[in-house]
């Protein structure tokens, strides 16, 4: 209260010294206007002419302007804001009072209209108008009846076929489309007849295709949930075949009461009707589509009685705002109305159908990821798409004025719609892309007979995908957002060169994290290793599990798991590439036959090579080498065999024991370290015995 009253005193002060300015500027000119015979005015006191000389100051005239200014400023907000809402005012009265003068001139063009088509019709021919008229409205039905008659013989032959489960209801639709426009475009019509014949071909089509596209998603809802009662599903994802019938039921009426309207109004143009007319004809049919929708709210099916009431209420208050907001004419609003309500709930209705049509046919999908993407995604992105395209041409930005619009709006919904257009494409094609390298790496499982070539394929695969993929990620996110800020009419260059800019600043800042990315790249490049390979570096080792952008993901044979940047590798040891030599020690006596334990060897080796287990690993065969070395016990000799990597291991274990046990049916024995005691045992014994004498008749206890 104080702020405002200080406002208001401000205010007050500022306009007194305004109009005492005003005064003291005029008041020259005026003087100079008076007549030379006019009395003497008596001269101001000191204290007028001191406040007068302030007036004349700059600092003085100066805070007197900015208060002038804003003075001037506030009152012409507020009279802007008073003109925007007499013009919403405005707007809403004249179309209120050209809707209701056009109820006083409809029976004038009522009676127009039915004479200028009833005289048409006498023109033609009554006879051959209605046999036209009955042709379009039946001969398609009967050609449908006969398609569904078809396909109900073999019903039995079709569900066995993939994608069947659609075939029964869409393909009788497209039937019925195709003879309705076909008896359209084979018999002449007279001009008004012909506009009105379109209009109802477009209205049966629509109607036909919104019955078929609704059973179509009642039954894959009804299959679905069936399966996910047949395996026992605790909380289903699928609503009951009874809210899908009623809600499909409800949504059928009012689409084809809506067709026909629209068929009605679009009818009325080429019998003459004003704008105003068509108008009033609209709004009264749309108290059946407001009385349709708060019947569908008040008799669907809720579990909570409390809570479904006030629901209920909310809804028809809802439906009576928006349809007085048509009638006032404010369609923008309108549509912003029926987006925010409708929208949420058709794109759930997409996700549930797509849901639905995967269960349905699984098997189908299951190796067609792509065309599961594009109906995940690409059903969402045309729907959005399209709701963008429709409310800017309902708020009057058609794609026209947008293309060529220098206006702010213009360029502001031109930004905004191609920029939703652009993003949803961007998620598009990454999800595609994302399905299709995902599928290479699903798709691609090597089997026992697999060649090297191929598993060194596979493992490339499987390592520089990934990368691929968050590259890919990458790119297109930030083409996505250039391109939107672009056609926001935000200039890109200097973002893109400042972006050059900060990159040179971060690449100076953190050279770590450039040099894991180069070597990284590097790494990859040179094949130094891949997915699912053993490597050593310096203190690191393990199995190659992932890579990111900067490091390596390296699982030990015991378990642990490393993350180590690509600029601390260093030098790299690959223990899975080509081959491996595994060397073998072994320990026998000095009087082993060298000879005979060298065939043994030979013939262990040959098993090995035999082994069908064993013998696909191994290069070349186990083998004797030779003798190594004279220990100071025994003979050390040196067997050897070339593997593939990672495969000398368990040959290895096989060996040894198959080693141990040849030997000792050879009669080879391996040497082990002894210590041998020299002296006389018996003179031993007898020492110990005569000390064991002596210590018992010390302790005066009787000997033994």
């Amino acid at each position: 209260m104080k702020r405002d009253r200080a406002g208001g005193l401000t205010a007050a002060i500022s306009g007194i010294l305004a109009f005492i300015a005003l005064l003291s500027v005029a008041w020259p000119s005026f003087a100079q206007t008076q007549p030379a015979q006019a009395p003497a005015v008596a001269s101001p006191p000191a204290q007028v002419r001191e406040m007068m000389q302030l007036m004349q100051t700059p600092e003085v005239k100066q805070w007197m302007s900015t208060q002038m200014a804003a003075t001037s400023a506030g009152d012409t907000a507020a009279e802007n804001q008073m003109s925007v809402l007499s013009g919403l005012l405005q707007h809403s009265r004249r179309h209120v009072s050209m809707v209701s003068d056009a109820a006083m001139t409809l029976p004038l063009q009522i009676g127009n209209a039915s004479s200028l088509l009833f005289g048409e019709i006498a023109a033609t021919g009554r006879v051959r108008m209605i046999v036209q008229y009955l042709a379009i409205f039946l001969l398609g039905a009967i050609v449908e009846s006969i398609a569904r008659y078809a396909f109900r013989r073999r019903r039995r032959r079709l569900a066995a076929m993939a994608g069947m489960h659609l075939a029964p209801r869409v393909i009788p639709a497209l039937i019925f489309a195709a003879a309705t426009v076909l008896t359209l475009l084979s018999l002449n019509w007279p001009p008004l007849s012909q506009s009105i014949a379109i209009v109802c071909v477009v209205a049966l089509i629509v109607q036909r295709f919104t019955i078929c596209l609704g059973g179509v998603l009642v039954d894959l809802i009804g299959l679905s949930r069936a399966e996910e009662e047949r395996q026992g599903v605790s909380a289903p994802i699928m609503p009951g075949r009874s809210v899908a019938l009623f809600w499909y039921r409800r949504c059928a009426i009012f689409v084809i009461y809506f067709a026909f309207g629209w068929a009605v109004i679009q009818s009325m143009a080429p019998l003459g009707y004003t704008p105003s007319a068509r108008l009033l004809v609209g709004y009264i049919l749309g108290i059946g589509l407001l009385l349709i929708a708060v019947e569908a709210v008040w008799s669907r099916p809720h579990k909570d009685e409390k809570r479904g009431y006030g629901i209920s209420w909310a809804l028809t208050i809802y439906f009576l705002l928006l349809w007085g907001l048509w009638v006032a004419g404010f369609n923008g609003l309108l549509w912003l109305g029926i987006y925010v309500l409708l929208l949420p709930r058709v794109l759930a209705v997409s996700t549930l159908a797509v849901k639905s049509l995967q269960q349905t046919e699984a098997s189908f999908l299951a190796s067609r990821r792509i065309a599961t993407v594009l109906l995940d995604r690409g059903v969402r992105a045309l729907i959005i798409a399209f709701a963008a395209i429709w409310l800017g041409r309902m708020l009057g930005v058609g794609a026209d004025t947008m293309a060529a619009g220098d206006r702010m709006t213009d360029k502001i919904a031109r930004g905004v719609i191609g920029g939703i257009v652009i993003l949803l494409a961007a998620d598009l094609l990454w999800h595609v892309v994302k399905a299709y390298i995902d599928g290479k790496l699903l798709d691609s499982p090597l089997d026992v007979t697999a060649t090297d070539e191929e598993k060194a394929k596979h493992a490339r695969i499987q390592t520089l995908l990934p990368i691929f993929r968050n590259i890919l990620a990458v790119v297109i996110a930030v083409i996505a957002v250039l391109m939107v800020l672009s056609g926001l009419g935000i200039e890109i260059g200097p973002l893109i060169a400042g972006a050059g800019v900060v990159g040179v600043a971060v690449g100076f800042g953190a050279q770590t994290i450039v040099k894991d990315v180069i070597s990284g790249m590097f790494y990859l490049w040179d094949d130094a290793f891949r997915v699912g390979e053993y490597i050593e570096s310096g203190s690191h080792k393990g199995v190659v599990e992932a890579f990111s952008l900067r490091s390596v993901k390296l699982r030990h044979h015991r378990g642990p798991l490393t993350t180590v940047p690509f600029g601390e590798l260093g030098a790299v040891k690959n223990l899975n590439r080509d081959w491996t030599i595994d060397k073998i020690s072994l320990n026998v006596k000095y009087d082993t036959d060298l000879v005979k334990a060298k065939k043994v060897i030979k013939q262990i080796g040959q098993t090995l090579l035999e082994n069908p287990e064993f013998g696909p690993h191994i290069i070349e065969t186990l083998k004797m080498k030779g003798v190594e070395q004279f220990g100071e016990f025994a003979i050390e000799i040196r067997l050897s065999m070339m593997t593939k990597p990672g495969e000398q291991f368990v040959i290895r274990r096989n060996a040894l024991a198959m080693i141990r046990n040849a030997f000792k049916e050879n009669g080879i024995e391996f040497a082990v370290p002894t210590v041998q005691v020299a002296g006389d045992r018996e003179a031993d014994l007898e020492a110990a015995v005569a000390r064991y004498a002596s210590h018992m008749r010390a302790n005066g206890e009787p000997a033994a």
